[in-house]
């Protein structure tokens, strides 16, 4: 998270969330965009073709399904 989101209502929302309990913070610089992978995939113009297509083709209802219990089989 960006540091200008850390604020009193991030912290009420922590109190919120684990009330009554015990919890650990840990922090950490991140890497640049280690937090969205997509923005990652989207540098390379090959990978953001691909995935503006698989975009597409889930709006148009083109999917597959997969049943992963059988797929060796």
């Amino acid at each position: 998270m960006k540091t200008e989101e850390l604020d009193a209502d991030f912290l009420d929302s922590l109190r919120v969330l684990f009330k009554n309990k015990t919890i650990e913070i840990a922090v950490c610089e991140a890497e640049p965009d280690a937090d969205d992978e997509t923005a990652y995939l989207l540098r390379s113009p090959d990978n953001r073709k691909r995935l503006m297509e698989a975009i597409e083709n889930v709006r148009q209802g083109h999917t597959v399904q997969v049943d992963l219990d059988n797929w060796n089989r």
